[in-house]
């Protein structure tokens, strides 16, 4: 991926060390948002493993979901934790940033195809109900999260390749806590332009198209609903979307905001709350909405406490 004969730089990630009063709390802060993390998605998988009720198409995709979110914080957070704890930024060898933007884009593409397949699921059993079995068959689910890996992969292996194929200066600095895709290749010395193509087109095509399909089924749905008769019905139906549609509303808008944004007029300090907001305050967050607003999910618990 680099040229033999050059030396690899290592990444010196800034990090909060300009914050240094708040970097203290905030490393409290962010250790306790990811032990949620990790015990409110442990917990969602738990609970579609042992719970009869959740061995349904949409909780497969939940507990796949979960997982990526596990991933994804701890390819973040540790790292970020080991950051907040030292008076001083430290570096990171070129290669361990590739492999964390490596993950990182893994990790985000299959999020958002998983969400795209979630929204597929609801729109087929509430429009299409009599083909619900054929359509949402345990292969077809299987597939669906197989797609969504591939994806992930295919993305993150161009980006990265991409990317980490450019000359950097012998001291690169990245004024981000992460080795982002946009931070990093900002820092690039030269042939920038083939990157960035690839970047924007990545970013239309795993935002705007997954988004637009998101929010397609969720139109036909909204009509469905509407057709009904009955209030309560109507009540109900939604209420078995409400809890992804706060996902999505969450996932998708801090991310469209952080990656499709023009340049002018944002600030490091922007960037860098944005990003504590899609990669350790979402993923703490789903389990709580799915726990909380989702009352199969809510019953689970309460059947695996009381047993």
């Amino acid at each position: 991926m680099a040229n033999a004969n050059q030396t690899l730089p290592a990444f010196l990630l800034l990090g909060f060390s300009d914050l240094k009063a708040l970097q203290g709390p905030l490393f409290w802060v962010v250790l306790l948002v990811y032990l949620v993390t990790l015990l409110g998605n442990f917990l969602i998988i738990l609970l579609t493993q042992v719970s009869p009720v959740l061995h349904s198409p949409m909780y497969f995709f939940l507990c796949h979901l979960s997982m990526v979110e596990v991933l994804y914080t701890t390819d973040i957070v540790p790292r970020t934790l080991a950051d907040l704890a030292s008076p001083h930024p430290r570096a990171i060898s070129f290669w361990g940033c590739a492999a964390q933007m490596y993950n990182f884009i893994v990790l985000g593409i299959s999020e958002c195809c998983l969400l795209t397949a979630m929204a597929y699921d609801r729109y087929v059993a509430i429009c299409r109900p009599l083909h619900y079995s054929t359509l949402m068959s345990q292969q077809a689910c299987a597939a669906m999260v197989g797609i969504s890996w591939l994806l992930g992969i295919i993305t993150a292996t161009t980006h990265s390749s991409l990317i980490f194929t450019l000359p950097f200066p012998s001291r690169p600095t990245i004024p981000h806590f992460l080795c982002d895709i946009l931070p990093v290749l900002r820092l690039a010395s030269a042939g920038k332009h083939r990157s960035e193509i690839s970047v924007m087109t990545a970013t239309v095509v795993f935002i705007m198209v997954p988004f637009s399909l998101i929010v397609t089924s969720y139109a036909r749905i909204l009509g469905a609903i509407l057709a009904m008769a009955s209030t309560q019905s109507r009540h109900k139906v939604f209420s078995t979307c409400s809890s992804h549609l706060l996902v999505v509303s969450l996932f998708f808008g801090t991310a469209s905001i952080t990656y499709i944004r023009p340049r002018e007029g944002s600030s490091v300090t922007t960037d860098r709350i944005l990003s504590l907001f899609y990669t350790i305050i979402t993923p703490m967050l789903n389990p709580i909405i799915y726990t909380l607003r989702n009352k199969e999910v809510t019953r689970a618990l309460w059947h695996v406490v009381k047993r």
